[in-house]
């Protein structure tokens, strides 16, 4: 499984949000400023994540966006779906339990593909933003946090 740009990037925008909206809320420039995103680009996917129920807009002067929730309460997992929907590494009619496979009684790498798919949803929602925004701030503090996207993300 390679996750694009809208999964990598909005899960950085998400981070940023939850370090900066705290106090207030946070304008898609700024974010777009810090992270080195597109503002179109950043605004498709704060579209995404607000449908999704992960963000809120606030309207008027010192308007932009927050969480929607507590950074504690929304996961890795829950960023990635929104904005790439089904996170399965492979796609196996023989471990879904509405699917049907001919081959299914007879297959056994069904197991694998059905216990690779369950270790990504098990790290991804097991990782949740305020661990990430933690992060973020030791970095931060450390003088290692770079505004530049990572050069090793293909």
């Amino acid at each position: 499984m390679k996750l694009s740009t809208k999964g990598r990037y909005g899960l950085r925008a998400l981070i940023d949000l939850a370090l900066y909206s705290e106090k207030e809320a946070v304008c898609i420039q700024s974010i777009a400023t810090r992270q080195n995103i597109s503002e179109s680009y950043l605004e498709q996917l704060v579209r995404k994540l607000k449908k999704a129920g992960l963000v809120t807009s606030v309207r008027g002067a010192g308007g932009g966006y927050r969480l929607a929730r507590p950074a504690s309460e929304i996961s890795v997992g829950d960023v990635l779906r929104a904005l790439e929907g089904d996170l399965e590494a492979v796609t196996c009619m023989g471990t879904d339990a509405h699917g049907s496979c001919g081959s299914s009684d007879q297959c056994v790498t069904k197991y694998v593909w059905q216990r690779i798919n369950d270790s990504i949803t098990d790290a991804v929602d097991t990782m949740m933003l305020d661990q990430l925004v933690e992060e973020s701030r030791k970095l931060r503090e450390q003088g290692k946090i770079s505004t530049q996207p990572c050069e090793n993300q293909e």
